[in-house]
């Protein structure tokens, strides 16, 4: 699953929350447990005290003439994850949830978030801010023009609004005698002062060829022979998202929490490279790697980070046509460019490419998952012998299980925050423990682990819920509806160029067909090293159509208020199909190896062609990582494997025959000596 910020799914900015979140609570409010009528107020003892910064940013805000100033909780390049320097919005409101916007005119302040916060805000805030409990730009637009006056302007930094939020607030505005501005420099940065953190500094390395699936230069050609065939005949590619300037030459760094990106931007033309970073984070291997010492067509020039919107808007006065791709363009390179120049497309050329993997991407993900696997298995067999005796806790276990990743070879840190959620809090789909907050693991209840690892040859993203001792039968029914969405959906055989919208609902059938269902999103993309939560690929209505060589996710879930939760959730590789019939047609190639809960699964309610593709799958599992947990001598790993991967037979009540039969056929369709 991914976290509620907007790096992986810009378009749902507007929205309350993209569909795979990972915020760092979930917190349902009722009403404010601040009481600021009092004197003084009464106020939790976690609220931040915001006056002086505040007193301080209306200041800046009278040097400018703005009657309003908008603080969103991105950064400038739409990343899922923020740098700590990035954190304007959490810094001058108190509040650190991952979703909310805050407004601050000459006499209020206020934030808007949703549901998953209003606790965890009201605890944090102090009496200076309003809490709003709705998105939007609508309700913010509502509230600005009751609180500022006609002819009033409201101050933004383009650099943290999207083409498309920009344009809704724009539009919104229209015709209300008020206006927006765009001011490059930041107003909270001005307040936050030597406080604020550093830029990351670390350096930006190149990966080693056995880990990437083209050299750069490829690459580069790849794009430019696109740019050529376009209808509208581009000059060059301007490239926003930290992901695609790292993909294009194969370089990462550690700028991002959990992504292993580097601040920086990228102008290609059809004869120079311009690549916009701090130029003392590249070694001097690093600079000679990118041929940075020349000018010619395939020579890296390095331009200084801040100088981008400059650059643009020069290059810009020439006879030029720049393709951007909107999604991740903010209003502030974008404003610079005249329309008639720009040629736009909801993704750039490198995000279209960078979603099909090569053969040698696909292997190097799968191998990864390889890997992963084992550090999984390892958690989940210390789990069993550990939570009887009542020393787990969420937060302990989620500990764990990343160093247990931090243990596999090529590791480089965790893709995500770990969800280890127990109980009534694996209810709340993306729920995350702290060392303060968190529930202790028992063997009565269920415990769902949603995880993931960077690694250099991979990123990988995994969910298993599991019972330790008695389930409902309720429970084993909702696992097992579950499960059969997950296989029903990576079984499936779809037409090529088949958008993933339009099969989602095979994941969800077997839930629908009891009136259960799963209120997040079915799956997402995944990056080889990259974003976790890699878009455009997904099976969302924005996600561009299948093709063969995209990784996407499978998760289907069921979530019991206040008792427990359940998300079963693979990585998968599409893959041609192979029909009876010629014809163009694809299929999922499951390539995460870890069992399902032997404990939670009702067979009865499987078909005989669930339990084949269940019992393949285990197969399969056991060919692919039964040999490395040998070969690292991992021997009760191992000997788990073996009992959590034996075919399951299906249950007939009336004839304990019958189930005899079953058992050796399955077991004959397998090969597996009877």
């Amino acid at each position: 699953m991914a976290r509620a910020h907007w790096g992986c799914c810009p378009w749902l900015v507007l929205l309350c929350a993209c569909a795979w979140g990972h915020p760092k609570t979930a917190d349902l409010g009722g009403q404010d447990v601040r009481n600021c009528s009092t004197n003084p107020p009464y106020l939790p003892v976690t609220v931040v005290n915001t006056t002086v910064s505040l007193t301080a940013l209306r200041q800046q805000m009278q040097t400018q003439n703005l009657s309003a100033y908008i603080i969103p909780d991105t950064d400038a390049h739409m990343n899922e994850y923020i740098g700590q320097h990035d954190e304007r919005r959490a810094w001058i409101t108190g509040f650190t949830g991952s979703a909310g916007t805050a407004v601050v005119t000459m006499k209020k302040a206020a934030v808007w978030t949703d549901s998953r916060y209003w606790t965890q805000a009201e605890r944090q805030m102090d009496c200076n801010w309003e809490l709003h409990k709705e998105v939007g730009t609508t309700p913010i637009v509502t509230w600005l023009l009751t609180e500022i006056p006609a002819g009033g302007c409201v101050g933004f930094d383009p650099f943290l609004l999207s083409i498309d939020t920009w344009e809704s607030y724009n539009l919104a505005l229209q015709g209300s005698n008020r206006q927006l501005v765009s001011i490059t420099t930041n107003l909270v940065d001005l307040v936050w002062g030597s406080e604020r953190p550093p830029v990351p500094n670390q350096p930006i390395y190149a990966l080693q060829e056995a880990f990437t699936g083209s050299t750069w230069q490829e690459k580069v050609s790849d794009v430019r022979s696109q740019m050529q065939k376009h209808q509208k005949a581009p000059t060059a590619v301007l490239l926003s998202a930290l992901e695609e300037t790292a993909w294009l030459f194969n370089l990462r760094a550690s700028d991002i929490p959990y992504n292993p990106f580097f601040y920086s931007y990228t102008l290609l033309t059809d004869s120079s490279i311009r690549l916009f970073a701090n130029k003392s984070r590249f070694s001097s291997e690093t600079l000679n790697y990118l041929n940075s010492s020349c000018t010619g067509p395939m020579c890296v020039q390095i331009e200084d980070y801040s100088q981008v919107r400059d650059s643009i808007q020069a290059y810009a006065l020439g006879d030029v046509r720049i393709w951007i791709g909107t999604s991740y363009t903010m209003y502030g390179i974008y404003e610079v460019i005249p329309k008639e120049k720009l040629v736009t497309d909801t993704y750039s050329p490198v995000m279209m490419t960078k979603a099909v993997k090569n053969s040698k991407e696909q292997a190097l993900l799968k191998a990864s998952h390889v890997r992963d696997a084992v550090a999984v298995i390892r958690y989940l067999v210390w789990l069993e012998k550990n939570v009887p005796k009542g020393t787990v806790d969420e937060f302990s276990g989620a500990e764990l299980v990343d160093k247990f990743r931090g243990e596999e070879q090529f590791s480089s840190g965790p893709s995500f925050e770990t969800i280890s959620a127990s109980g009534l809090n694996a209810a709340l789909a993306h729920y995350s423990p702290t060392k303060e907050l968190n529930r202790k693991l028992s063997s009565d209840e269920m415990y769902l682990l949603d995880s993931g690892g960077q690694y250099w040859d991979g990123t990988t993203d995994i969910t298993r819920t599991v019972h330790w001792g008695t389930p409902s039968a309720f429970q084993k029914e909702a696992y097992t509806r579950v499960l059969i969405g997950n296989i029903d959906l990576s079984r499936l055989i779809f037409p090529a160029a088949t958008s993933g919208r339009m099969v989602e609902a095979f994941a969800r059938r077997a839930l629908w067909d009891a009136g259960l269902n799963y209120g997040h999103g079915t799956g997402h993309g995944i990056g080889n090293f990259l974003c976790v939560h890699e878009w455009p690929v997904g099976f969302q209505s924005n996600n561009i159509a299948m093709a063969k060589g995209m990784f996407t996710s499978i998760e289907p879930g069921y979530y019991k208020d206040g008792e427990f939760g359940i998300r079963l959730e693979d990585v998968a590789l599409v893959v041609e199909a192979k029909t009876k019939y010629p014809g163009s047609y694809l299929t999922f190639e499951v390539v995460s190896f870890v069992p399902y809960d032997r404990n939670l699964i009702d067979v009865s309610l499987l078909s005989p062609e669930h339990l084949q593709y269940l019992n393949r799958y285990y197969q399969t599992i056991r060919e692919k990582v039964g040999p490395e947990l040998q070969r690292r001598q991992l021997l009760e790993e191992f000997k788990w494997l073996q009992q959590h991967t034996e075919p399951l037979a299906a249950r007939a009540p009336d004839t304990a025959s019958w189930a005899s039969v079953l058992v050796v056929s399955t077991l004959a369709i397998l090969g597996w000596s009877v």
